[in-house]
């Protein structure tokens, strides 16, 4: 029993390396835009699309996907930018009721593209085991994890030492004083999407190279960026890694303890307890940066 526990904490601290990715896009297009993208998801599904694609046109791993994701899933998201852009009044509602608009379209094309059969990797390599002690994974899983880390550690270091990171910073707390101190905050906030298809398109290609796939999954995605993003406190980069993780190990608890049935249900569980006890997430006003 123990062994299983042990095995369930560690492939949830590597799903979390995923999740930590997903919801920092989400968390970014928030803290500079002050909006919720409900299509974000959707845009960490295409990725895992793209993967798929080059996977069995060429025959290659699904990491060599990742160039091709980045171009298309940033151009999307610029795309998305410029029509989120376009909203003039009551800017946080209607970008929730356009961005959802937006995630069902991406859904509907992707299942008209690549129809609604489940779909996963059949990379030999990414699927090889590694073995931890008693603790077994399949080799893309600690990859991509590690990757995760390094954009996450990368993007703490952009957002408090270069420029830009500082400008992303300056928006976030008061457009209206950033632009007086000249800073372009429609820049800003395009390279903020450009940064979130970013992670959204390594997250995809992670995805696809551990789980399955299917056009329904977008939408589960984006709720679980959310949660993560309240369990964190909007701006926290190492709460968004530690309620990410945090996530994925209650859910692998769940999955080997209870049932797979009550996976999604945990998160919500966390998500209406951090709201009721901790309503500035895990690390609180005062432990934000970023």
């Amino acid at each position: 029993m123990t062994e299983l526990i042990l095995q369930a904490l560690y492939s949830g601290v590597l799903q979390g390396g995923s999740y930590a990715l997903i919801a920092l896009g989400l968390a970014l297009v928030f803290g500079t835009m002050k909006i919720i993208n409900l299509a974000h998801g959707e845009l960490v599904l295409l990725a895992a699309y793209i993967a798929y694609t080059v996977e069995s046109a060429s025959g290659l791993s699904p990491i060599f996907a990742i160039p091709v994701a980045l171009i298309i899933v940033c151009m999307t998201a610029v795309i998305m930018y410029f029509l989120v852009s376009l909203i003039k009044t009551d800017r946080e509602l209607n970008s929730l009721i356009l961005t959802y608009g937006i995630g069902v379209i991406l859904t509907n094309a992707i299942l008209l593209i690549w129809s609604a059969e489940i779909k996963s990797t059949s990379s030999a390599w990414m699927q090889d085991a590694v073995v931890v002690g008693p603790l077994y994974s399949m080799r893309s899983e600690p990859l991509f994890f590690i990757i995760s880390v390094l954009l996450m550690g990368g993007m703490w270091w952009w957002l408090s030492r270069s420029w830009y990171g500082r400008a992303v910073r300056a928006v976030a707390g008061n457009r209206d004083a950033a632009r007086l101190m000249g800073i372009d905050p429609r820049r800003t906030e395009i390279v903020s999407f450009v940064i979130a298809g970013i992670l959204a398109s390594f997250a995809g290609v992670a995805i696809f190279s551990y789980g399955v796939i299917q056009p329904s999954l977008g939408h589960v995605l984006t709720i679980k960026a959310f949660i993560i993003t309240v369990l964190a406190g909007i701006g926290s980069i190492p709460g968004v890694l530690v309620g990410a993780l945090l996530l994925g190990v209650a859910e692998a608890l769940t999955i080997t303890l209870a049932s797979s049935a009550l996976q999604e249900l945990v998160g919500m569980v966390l998500f209406l307890l951090v709201l009721f006890v901790l309503p500035n997430g895990l690390f609180g006003a005062a432990g934000r940066r970023g």
